[in-house]
């Protein structure tokens, strides 16, 4: 296992090596050139040393993407402190949980978050401060309120004569040493503290450097969407981004599709990190109505004019990510196979990866001009990947990986360490899938969601849902299993229903079930379509919360 440098030198460099450059703004709002941040990091170190915190002690951090969330990470690990981050979207019970089971001795919270919480319920903590301002929210140490309210004093005590380059110093952190705690946000329902060494996240940034640096170069921006508190967004579109020396515009506000469209166009980002359902809205809203017309499928028939007319598609598809991207990276879950077939028959530069909260999140990916459809890439620099299969190729096995980038285990969670992680060091995914011989891995599902059938068939739902999903009138869909009979609830699409009522929308499914049920085998076949008068709940990868639903 290759277990890298110092993950605090490549921030202390990318602060000196940039020092003069925009860093992070918050979207139409101030903008950090990297001198800043450094700035902002000392005076929170301050901070940190006069609430007593030590190195190794916690320091949760819980809002909507912004710099300052971002200079609150960076300053944390910098300091040597373990960073909890914490996605906005989880309910006050759950935020003060994660507090109080991670020993958290510090708490930095959104405007929309300091609303929710209750300070009684969290007695472990020193202080709470509120991060659009640095202000207290809450103290229990008159020391730190102190230093608060002398800070700029102290930093200029510190620092009298200036405060340059050479005064950055930062923690001298060790591979195996313990970084952050991630506590997850997936399908089952239950939140696990993933504890991620600093190798882990070296790991991660030293691939990102080498395969997409030499595509992205330093002062291009990047656009800041995904939960930062989530593995994926924090990864690539901040720690990778910061560190390349790019500059990165936060969207601070709730992301909206109309939002995300329009802060392409503005930024232009050189990279774009994305999950399935953004690239799946602009194309389904956006594309395929207008390749549905008469006169479109008739150039498109025609040989000589039909890779002309999707050159001039794959331009404007381009242009609505910002018409800058190096490439589009897919992750957090599987994308439609129609939209990715579209998207590849027209030359689009997207590729698909795969990862995990435990691996910090990278284990494979494939450059777009390498990349083989319907795979999720080959197993990264650093990482190995094996299927637990008789037949690799052609029997799906669950997904097992180890590697610098896996986890050192689940905080205060011995018992789900010990499924998670066997004794030779394999991270058993959970995820079902194959490999080719080339060592592209295709996903097949989660093994939790694996159905069935009654003859013990085994059956994919997410298979049978991607298959659905792109039908008449389907928004989305989930398939369930009621005793020995399959069931898929369908949220309708409700710009295509509109003005249509329930029988009629209920008739068009019934006819997508006769037409869907052609296509599979008999022990898969969906009995009936149930419609659902709501989207189905997610988790900030937007993948649904299936034990919501189970029958």
């Amino acid at each position: 296992m290759n277990k890298g440098s110092s993950f605090n030198q490549y921030i202390k460099s990318t602060i000196v090596n940039n020092w003069d450059s925009n860093a992070l703004t918050d979207y139409q709002g101030q903008t950090y050139q990297y001198h800043d941040v450094a700035t902002l990091i000392v005076k929170l170190h301050i901070l940190f040393e006069n609430c007593g915190v030590k190195k190794g002690d916690k320091i949760a951090i819980c809002g909507r993407n912004s710099a300052n969330w971002a200079v609150t990470f960076v300053a944390t690990l910098t300091y040597g402190a373990v960073a909890v981050p914490i996605l906005h979207e989880f309910n006050a019970e759950q935020m003060h949980n994660i507090v109080n089971h991670s020993e958290s001795r510090l708490l930095f919270v959104g405007d929309f978050v300091a609303k929710e919480i209750n300070a009684d319920m969290m007695p472990g903590l020193e202080a709470i401060i509120n991060l659009p301002d640095f202000s207290i929210m809450l103290s229990r140490s008159e020391t730190f309120t102190y230093a608060r309210e002398h800070l700029n004093q102290m930093f200029g005590n510190r620092y009298p004569k200036d405060f340059t380059r050479e005064d950055v110093r930062y923690h001298e952190d060790k591979p195996e040493e313990l970084a952050l705690i991630n506590y997850t946000s997936g399908t089952t329902g239950f939140s696990k503290g993933v504890m991620l060494p600093y190798r882990a996240l070296w790991g991660n940034l030293d691939f990102a450097l080498r395969r997409l640096g030499e595509h992205v170069k330093a002062g291009q921006s990047m656009l800041s969407f995904l939960p930062m508190a989530h593995m994926y967004g924090l990864a690539f579109e901040f720690i990778f981004a910061f560190c390349n020396g790019c500059h990165i515009f936060f969207l601070n506000r709730l992301p909206s599709p109309t939002l995300i469209a329009k802060a392409f166009t503005e930024v232009k980002p050189a990279l774009v990190i994305a999950v399935p359902m953004i690239i799946e809205k602009i194309i389904r809203k956006k594309v395929f109505p207008v390749l549905q017309t008469n006169r479109m499928r008739l150039l498109l028939a025609m040989p000589v004019v039909s890779k002309r007319v999707k050159e001039k598609i794959c331009e404007q598809v381009f242009a609505a990510f910002g018409g800058n991207a190096y490439e589009v990276i897919v992750g957090g879950a599987a994308l439609s196979k129609e939209v990715e077939q579209f998207l590849l028959s027209i030359g689009f530069p997207v590729t698909v990866g795969y990862g995990a909260t435990e691996c910090a999140p990278l284990i494979s990916y494939s450059d777009w001009t390498d990349f083989a459809a319907g795979s999720c890439g080959r197993a990264i620099d650093n990482m190995e990947v094996r299927i637990d299969s008789a037949d690799p190729q052609t029997i799906p096995g669950e997904i097992l990986t180890r590697g610098t980038n896996v986890m050192l285990g689940y905080y205060k969670n011995h018992e789900a360490t010990a499924e998670a992680l066997d004794t030779e060091g394999w991270y058993h995914t959970g995820d079902l899938g194959t490999m080719d011989r080339e060592g592209n891995i295709y996903i097949r599902g989660r093994i939790k969601n694996m159905l069935l059938g009654s003859s013990g068939q085994n059956i994919y739902p997410e298979e049978i849902e991607d298959q659905l999903n792109s039908m008449p009138l389907v928004g989305e869909s989930l398939v369930i299993q009621e005793g020995e009979k399959l069931v898929a609830l369908v949220y309708p699409d409700q710009d295509e229903a509109l003005g249509l009522d329930q029988d009629s929308v209920a008739a068009v499914m019934e006819q997508n079930r006769q037409n869907l049920n052609q296509q599979l085998p008999a022990y898969s076949r969906i009995t009936r379509v149930e419609l659902v008068k709501e989207e189905f709940q997610k988790t900030p990868k937007k993948s649904i919360k299936r034990y919501l639903y189970q029958a």
